[in-house]
């Protein structure tokens, strides 16, 4: 393989921006294992500049080049792209339709994929067209009293709901309200971060997550890990990456049946296929007490930050991370 150029695109701005960083310094030690690849990382600010790492301000042409501001530095070709971003505008599909237009290649789901799996309301359409169970769910569009007042009626119908910021990414604008003095404020924040909400029953289960993605020809699901909160809790932004999160992962979920287990990779593949993911994605999904299965969310662009399932997922189901890397790029760029 001659070299080739990979530019490592992360940060992009959203709340999910820090976040990206950390995913793009794993995927930056990954790619240092390729001889082969040169490597220009490069992040999109909060403030919408694209600069270098050693802080060089430049834009990404239409000739598929790193331009630089100081016009005394060579722009640089790119061959590949990495679009290591979570929330906007990596996983909305945004960057990705760039790309497609200036027919650049580039690592994961396509635009349309992206946008579909982003969007709660969306995929949950897509779940139905599926024959793929999933959590009973309302959808608003706008926040007036008609929509609170269907809020409440589905909190006391459900005993317990989740609201949720639809096009959102790592809990954020989510939450779980259980008395009714609280849906007018959840709402109110929840609209504050997308123009569309959604609202869904709360489910007392395990939250399971399959590492699906394209290997050595194959579409690979892994068996479920298992996210382990704290009492009384759910999967929040904090929980998440906070130092003081109290929630555990198992890379393998325990005392599941292996029917069961069989019936979510299917699920998981079913999804991938049926949506048209590429390259790789997490699907989580709810177990249970009762053995009842549903699909919660898909990431297109799975985190790999040092507490992310994806990457250890992938590595417990025997598979490199390198190699798969390698695999993406050298097929596209052939």
């Amino acid at each position: 393989m001659s070299s080739i150029n990979v530019l490592l695109l992360c940060g992009g701005g959203s709340a999910e921006h820090d976040i990206s960083l950390m995913s793009a310094g794993f995927f930056e030690s990954t790619l240092a294992n390729i001889p082969e690849f040169n490597v220009q990382k490069v992040e999109l600010t909060k403030q919408g500049q694209y600069v270098t790492s050693d802080g060089h301000v430049c834009e990404i042409s239409h000739q598929r080049q790193l331009r630089f501001m100081d016009d005394a530095k060579a722009s640089w070709p790119i061959d590949y792209a990495i679009p290591c971003m979570h929330g906007y505008p990596g996983e909305t599909g945004d960057i990705q339709s760039f790309f497609e237009l200036i027919k650049l290649p580039y690592f994961g789901c396509g635009s349309e994929a992206s946008r579909n799996c982003f969007n709660k309301i969306t995929a949950k359409m897509w779940f139905t067209a599926l024959d793929i169970p999933h959590t009973p769910y309302l959808y608003l569009h706008q926040l007036d009293q008609p929509a609170i007042e269907q809020t409440q009626a589905a909190l006391n119908k459900w005993g317990s709901i989740f609201i949720k910021a639809a096009s959102q990414g790592s809990s954020v604008g989510c939450y779980k309200v259980d008395t009714q003095q609280d849906v007018a404020t959840k709402l109110t924040e929840a609209f504050q971060f997308s123009p569309f909400v959604v609202v869904e029953k709360t489910i007392v289960a395990r939250e399971l997550e399959v590492a699906v993605y394209e290997y050595q020809g194959e579409i690979v699901a892994s068996k479920p890990g298992e996210i382990i909160c704290a009492s009384n809790s759910f999967y929040s932004f904090d929980e998440k990456y906070a130092a003081t999160s109290q929630a555990t992962t198992d890379v393998e979920a325990q005392n599941i049946p292996e029917d069961v287990t069989e019936q979510i990779r299917q699920y998981a593949i079913k999804a991938f296929t049926g949506m048209k993911l590429r390259h790789l994605s997490r699907i989580d999904f709810f177990l249970t007490e009762n053995g009842e299965i549903l699909l919660n969310e898909i990431n297109t662009f799975p985190g790999s930050t040092p507490i992310s399932m994806f990457p250890k997922m992938l590595a417990h189901n025997g598979d490199s991370f390198v190699q798969f890397l390698k695999e993406k790029v050298a097929a596209s760029v052939a």
